[in-house]
């Protein structure tokens, strides 16, 4: 039985002895981060190259004219005889107004000619017999004289009433509404039944004649003038097509929509299978120049704006570089700042990296290799 109490003493012993030991034991920090682990990267070394001078675009064939059609009349829209896409002819009558208003006027116009010319002739008649009299010594001269007056008023009043015949007719001729170019109908804003006024658009006509293939592009291509304004214009849809443009029109402003600027090119000699609408392809030889080339895969977005993973090799640690895009391209992007040449820079592995965090180069590819 004494052996058997003597036992828990000696566990009392041992546990009391542990706890005065414990605080010798330094206790782990909270605030102790773990140290980073090393990621695998792919690597290139930036090199200066002249990017490619050919630029590509895509847009579209205009008409240079376009022309607004309106009646010149008001009144209510009796027949509407085009559609959009139509092809109309330069005397071609488009649409016509209810003439009754007009036909009126006119049937107006046409009695008070005839009862203009009837006075006429009857003053003609008396000056006539005046003119006889005053021969033969018969009348007086006041007589004669008035009645050489009253051929002249009415000789005017037919000349009025002819001039006001000729603007009824002419405001008759203005309820047919005609182009007056040969062209394409391109919009249209009037249905039969509408009342339009005088001077309100109601059709938009591309005219036949000279063709734009016109581009929206981005504003930093045209920092550096093109070494040639010709421009090689190829139909998207069969390439075989294909036509020679020079640069007509430079937009002066920058569509605050998409950031871009409108260039017109006019095409010589424009084949029929570009008619308007058609979508093109348009390339242009700018000036080359400098710059580093890099792929997609070394693209990283920071702090909102574009940047790059660059290696310094003393310490085997990476760090984020903002930098500025010169153009884009199908597997790569041209750097115009940020990188200079003789620079590491990460292509492969860029998702896990935190800023000062040490990498290991599993291949370091040459910077025409790299994808």
């Amino acid at each position: 039985m004494q052996g058997a109490t003597a036992v828990p003493g000696r566990v009392w012993t041992i546990t009391a002895a542990a706890l005065l030991l414990a605080p010798a034991t330094s206790p782990a920090r909270a605030d102790d981060a773990p140290p980073m682990t090393q990621s695998l990267v792919r690597t290139v070394v930036a090199t200066t190259s002249t990017i490619a001078a050919d630029v590509v675009f895509t847009g579209d064939v205009q008409a240079q004219a376009q022309t607004s059609v309106s009646f010149r009349t008001a009144g209510k829209v009796a027949a509407r005889l085009v559609e959009v896409g139509d092809h109309v002819a330069a005397d071609q009558v488009l649409a016509r107004l209810d003439p009754r208003e007009q036909r009126a006027n006119l049937a107006n116009a046409q009695a008070a000619l005839a009862s203009a010319e009837a006075l006429s002739t009857q003053a003609k008649l008396g000056f006539r017999r005046q003119d006889a009299l005053m021969a033969s010594g018969y009348t007086t001269r006041p007589s004669f004289d008035n009645a050489e007056q009253q051929l002249r008023t009415t000789q005017a009043a037919v000349d009025s009433a002819k001039a006001a015949l000729g603007t009824a007719q002419e405001q008759l001729s203005y309820t047919e509404l005609r182009s007056g170019v040969a062209g394409v109908v391109l919009s249209r804003s009037l249905e039969t039944g509408q009342v339009v006024q005088a001077g309100q658009s109601v059709l938009n006509l591309a005219q036949d004649g000279p063709r734009d293939a016109v581009f929206n592009v981005y504003e930093a291509l045209l920092a550096s003038p093109p070494e040639s304004r010709t421009v090689d214009v190829t139909l998207q849809g069969d390439p075989r097509v294909a036509a020679v443009g020079t640069v007509r029109e430079i937009a002066p402003s920058v569509d605050p929509a998409s950031g871009t600027v409108r260039v017109k090119i006019e095409l010589r000699d424009t084949p029929p299978a570009m008619t308007l609408g058609a979508v093109v392809i348009g390339r242009g030889r700018f000036r080359p120049h400098a710059a580093v080339v890099l792929p997609w895969s070394a693209l990283y977005r920071w702090d909102r704006r574009p940047a790059v993973w660059v290696r310094d090799p003393a310490n085997g640690t990476v760090a984020p570089r903002v930098v500025t895009i010169d153009r884009y391209g199908p597997d790569s992007i041209a750097l115009s700042a940020g990188v200079a040449a003789g620079e590491e820079v990460v292509v492969a592995g860029i998702q896990f990296l935190r800023p000062g965090q040490g990498v290991t180069v599993a291949e370091q590819v040459a910077a025409g290799a790299a994808k």
